[in-house]
């Protein structure tokens, strides 16, 4: 039984280290008014019929903080690149000199800046509630364990670690929204 203990509070480490990534891959593509080349992924380009991510297809770079290139490597693909930036939606217009297509980070408006400091927070909160979920799932297994043998003792004390590991991941998720929401309010 002991052994099926710390295989579920393992199983939720992972789970919860796993909804950390996530938000953190999340956070990258929300743009705090610098150049990063994160918010172009996701972006598909028709290549030879296959869909292929952006940066498959071309040299992505920052030469300065307020701006991306994208060097195709091949000068027919710089009409498809633009128009999938379009289509993208990113609030970013691409200015496509037949060589290379360059993305100009506008400075952040206030109004902007703080409907992007919302969906931070939006995104740790949905964080949250996925780790609150294993926590949740977690219990109701020990629960279990308890009706099939489990001492009371050992239960109390899975309990009481799978909270530890809780207040440890939330204590993680806002310091991560923090420092993003600073990045974000600093002009």
């Amino acid at each position: 039984m002991e052994e099926e203990v710390k295989m579920q509070l393992e199983l939720a480490d992972d789970s919860m280290k796993n909804a950390i990534d996530h938000l953190k891959k999340q956070l990258v593509k929300i743009r705090a008014g610098k150049a990063n080349v994160h918010i172009l992924d996701g972006i598909m380009v028709d290549y030879y019929g296959t869909n292929t991510p952006l940066n498959q297809v071309s040299n992505i770079n920052t030469p300065d903080p307020k701006m991306i290139t994208i060097q195709p490597w091949e000068k027919s693909l710089i009409e498809i690149i633009d128009k999938a930036i379009m289509k993208a939606n990113i609030g970013i217009t691409p200015v496509n000199d037949g060589e290379m297509i360059r993305l100009n980070i506008p400075p952040l408006t206030e109004e902007r800046r703080i409907n992007l400091v919302k969906q931070v927070k939006s995104e740790g909160e949905n964080t949250r509630i996925s780790v609150r979920s294993t926590r949740r799932d977690a219990n109701e297994e020990f629960k279990t364990m308890k009706k099939n043998g489990l001492s009371e003792d050992m239960e109390k004390d899975a309990e009481a670690s799978i909270q530890k590991l809780t207040d440890k991941y939330m204590k993680i998720i806002d310091e991560i929204v923090s420092e993003k929401e600073n990045d974000i309010m600093t002009v």
